[in-house]
């Protein structure tokens, strides 16, 4: 009995490990459509949870911050096979953008990038992309005067106050501000339902998410060793994002580009690659750790962004139901929601803005990419695309 067990548990994992490597190698255009792929392919075609499991599940990690399409995949593979399946549930669907990113760092490192006139096109797709998910994170998370003066206050004090501890803070105030100012909160009353592990883990991995987002900033500036800031920095981007990997963009810019850790160049050329790749874009984690690293990096970089997701999928599955039942937790998560839309404004005005809208050519093709996506509801390859080709023709005027 004991050996069926196991084996029905390793043909689990190994099924969990090819499908989620099939979905890792075909899922391109954001976590918007990873969850159509996810629903298709978990929901509708294998059955291996209903409709019902997996819209709390998409509603929870919508719920949290960090990538979304990778927490429920994360969360099916803990529903399907324990956390063991969570595990080969993220490594199917992570490793193949991750593998192709390692390459595409090191094939560029033997590039004169700084030569490349396309990066500048680059460099305003990423303005263009970035405000697109800002707007539409600021249409969601910010839509009353009390949240809208939260993003506004904590755009002032992320551009005026710059350390290492300043988004920290900025999240702790919003989020004691947000359970202060809508305890009032309407409830979601659902019936229980079984979690799929122990209160027991979920604590322990509340504590470690929280314990490593105090904990690491201060190491960090204490010991100044070259891991434990890579560690924090790509941590704490995992913890503060909000809305989709997109928005991560800003975050790393700030922690790599204006530290001096790595070229602002290669770092849009990054960014332009793992638009192009499918699977979740917080793999451009493993690009910016091979650059600065070699591969070990990237995969250490990968790691560390994804750890928050993982530990906030563990923590939560268990209290889901008190979580979305409890007003003071709801009112402190609208509230934080609204400081992190105020953090990525101040984010995406400096560097990426600076950096990259120097003339009126330069706004003047940013206004075009933006119609494209936004208006004409082009694919994000298809702006990166013609931005490369539209940074090459500038270099000409």
């Amino acid at each position: 009995m004991h050996t069926n067990l196991q084996q029905s548990k390793l043909k689990r994992l190994l099924e969990l490990l090819l499908v989620s490597t099939r979905l890792g190698l075909t899922s391109f255009g954001g976590p918007t459509a990873h969850l159509g792929y996810f629903h298709e392919e978990y929901v509708r075609k294998r059955q291996w949870i209903d409709e019902k499991s997996y819209a709390d599940l998409v509603a929870l990690c919508q719920f949290l911050p960090g990538p979304a399409s990778s927490q429920v995949g994360i969360g099916i593979g803990v529903m399907r096979a324990g956390i063991v399946g969570g595990i080969v549930s993220f490594i199917g669907f992570t490793w193949p953008s991750v593998l192709a990113l390692i390459l595409f760092a090191l094939l560029l490192q033997g590039a004169n990038v700084g030569d490349m006139s396309w990066l500048h096109g680059l460099k305003i797709v990423a303005v263009v992309i970035v405000a697109h998910a800002i707007l539409g994170m600021a249409k969601n998370l910010t839509p009353d005067i009390q949240r809208k003066t939260i993003a506004l206050v904590a755009l002032v004090a992320a551009l005026l106050v710059e350390t290492i501890f300043t988004q920290v803070v900025i999240i702790v105030i919003a989020g004691v501000l947000g359970a202060v100012i809508y305890k009032e909160q309407v409830t979601i009353n659902e019936p229980v339902r079984k979690p799929f592990i122990s209160k027991t883990i979920g604590f322990i991995s509340l504590g470690l998410f929280f314990g490593l987002l105090l904990i690491l900033p201060l190491l960090s500036s204490l010991t100044a060793h070259h891991w434990i800031v890579m560690m924090d920095s790509f941590y704490r981007a995992g913890s503060l994002v909000f809305g989709g990997g997109h928005v991560v963009l800003p975050l790393l810019e700030n922690e790599f580009v204006s530290s001096g850790l790595m070229d602002e160049t290669a770092f849009i050329a990054g960014y332009g690659a793992t638009q192009a790749v499918p699977g979740p874009l917080f793999t451009f984690a493993a690009y910016i750790g091979t650059v600065i690293d070699g591969w070990q990096g990237g995969l250490f970089a990968t790691f560390a962004i994804f750890l928050p997701a993982f530990l906030l999928i563990l923590g939560t599955l268990p209290f889901w139901h008190q979580l979305r039942s409890n007003s003071k937790m709801n009112g402190a998560f609208m509230g934080v929601n609204a400081a992190v839309v105020g953090i990525l404004i101040a984010a995406f005005y400096n560097p990426i803005w600076t950096s990259a809208i120097l003339q009126p050519i330069d706004f003047a093709m940013a206004a075009i990419l933006f119609s494209l996506l936004v208006f004409w509801k082009l694919p994000p390859w298809v702006i990166v695309l013609a931005g490369a080709i539209g940074g090459w023709v500038i270099s000409f005027m």
